[in-house]
């Protein structure tokens, strides 16, 4: 499957929901209180950034798409700080303000970090405002290539049905993050995208990856949804299609520090690459590889072009067949990283016989992956004559990565593979033939590297000069 970063500068995406603020009071701990046997934290710092849906929004504004904000806030100085932030992040927000709410307001204590303690600042108010919110959401779904719906369970979506039928009608895909034991007020949506525990309150524990995909699969036919896109922490995510096999995308965190806004980071990757025309297993690959980019953050952070474009590199599938030297030890430090087996031979492989095959595939049983070093032509002509090689080195090649045995073919054209040995240092370096294993060229290299040098025999009767001599008395 091809997979990129694409043009995000075109796409219109309106988000809908509870918005909040979040603010981080991060300082050192040293003591136990004297009062209670809590740490004491001589804050710091003192940050504000947006939460909820109002975090979504800026996930979406960071890939440098056109988002729109929607949502309920009081009339205080936590609603004020929020419009700050949005505006400042590039967001055109249209904020319901009502007298009767407070904004939703998380404050976090962190110190080395770690998160101590989190209060929340909230009541049930927001429900006063639904109505209004959805009539004045359905008013701006003209302008929009997908709809957001970000449902934190505060009140904003008490009439998020009315948004999702009228999109419906105007053919526009609608995004929903769930929250609740029952997405019935969802039924039409385009996709739904509920963490593993999310969806199990709705459909009963899952036990096993198959009991998951039949309940998922039912609850799609069931709320006449596209699919849905359910993600499971450690395990990655899990992409269910309607008419379509599952598609399981393991977890890319290396690292994870903090799982604060994860969940509103794929919302909003995954709809701005639908936005942008991606299938929907493209925008789900693109959402994974942004969560695993957000939690080896602090705190709720979004993710930029820059750091997708390079978690796609680090992820890139590694290519097998005919490769340069730069590509080859960039797939050979990812095998390494992932504790695959390099396996390294070299030879000139002019006319390829069924002892060249059965010795590469006794090479290739001593690891993960082979890779046969090439002697250029003119390398080649100095080690056998003039009259060689047989066959010119791109040909000699391409046959030689056709076999499955053989993961990545590279050329060299000094006597010896020594310096590529030594730039690459494999785990294993074999030869065929009568060697003494520390005369073998990048030998020394190999296991001063940790690796390991092996010497196989060929099969006897088999040789590129006997069947040069046998084609010659044919004539």
């Amino acid at each position: 499957m091809s997979i990129h970063v694409p043009d995000y500068s075109k796409c219109q995406i309106l988000v809908v929901g509870d918005v909040m603020l979040d603010r981080y009071w991060t300082g050192d701990t040293s003591r136990i209180s004297p009062e209670a046997p809590v740490p004491v934290v001589h804050v710091q710092d003192l940050q504000d950034r947006a939460g909820g849906a109002a975090n979504v929004a800026l996930n979406i504004a960071a890939l440098n798409a056109n988002v729109k904000l929607m949502g309920i806030v009081g009339k205080d100085d936590a609603a004020s700080k929020l419009s700050q932030i949005l505006s400042d992040g590039n967001i055109e927000s249209s904020l319901l303000g009502m007298e009767q709410c407070s904004t939703i307001t998380k404050l976090r204590v962190l110190s080395r970090h770690q998160q101590l303690m989190r209060l929340d600042f909230e009541n049930d108010s927001l429900i006063i405002g639904g109505e209004a919110l959805a009539t004045n959401a359905i008013k701006m779904l003209e302008g929009a290539n997908v709809v957001v719906l970000s449902d934190y369970a505060k009140g904003s979506l008490m009439h998020c049905l009315s948004i999702i039928n009228a999109a419906r009608k105007a053919n526009k895909p609608v995004v929903v993050d769930p929250k609740g034991n029952d997405f019935d007020k969802y039924r039409g949506a385009t996709l739904l995208t509920p963490n593993l525990g999310e969806f199990e309150l709705v459909v009963g524990k899952c036990e096993s990856d198959e009991t998951l995909v039949s309940r998922a699969k039912n609850l799609v036919e069931q709320l006449d949804l596209n699919a849905l896109l359910i993600t499971r922490s450690e395990k990655g995510m899990v992409l269910i299609e309607k008419g379509q096999q599952a598609y399981f995308l393991p977890t890319q965190a290396r690292d994870v520090f903090d799982v604060t806004g994860a969940g509103d980071t794929v919302v909003g990757v995954l709809a701005a690459s639908m936005a942008a025309g991606e299938s929907l297993r493209n925008s789900a690959l693109l959402a994974n590889m942004a969560a695993g980019i957000a939690v080896s953050k602090l705190g709720a952070q979004s993710v930029s072009i820059a750091e997708l474009k390079y978690g796609l590199e680090l992820n890139a599938p590694v290519d097998n067949g005919v490769v340069d030297e730069d590509k080859l030890e960039t797939f050979v430090a990812k095998c390494k990283a992932e504790q695959q087996t390099v396996v390294f031979t070299n030879g000139c492989f002019d006319l390829l016989h069924q002892g060249h095959i059965a010795y590469l595939e006794e090479a290739a049983q001593l690891g993960d992956r082979l890779i046969v070093a090439v002697n250029d032509d003119a390398s080649v002509a100095k080690l056998k004559g003039d009259h060689r090689p047989v066959n010119p080195l791109a040909d000699r090649m391409a046959m030689l990565a056709a076999l499955r045995c053989v993961d990545w073919v590279v050329a060299f054209s000094e006597d010896t593979p020594e310096r590529l040995i030594s730039r690459l240092l494999p785990n294993v370096l074999v030869k065929g033939g009568d060697y003494n294993p520390d005369d073998i060229a990048g030998a020394q290299a190999v296991k001063e590297n940790g690796g390991s040098v092996k010497v196989l025999s060929f099969i006897e009767g088999y040789s590129t000069s006997g069947l040069i001599e046998r084609i010659k008395a044919l004539d």
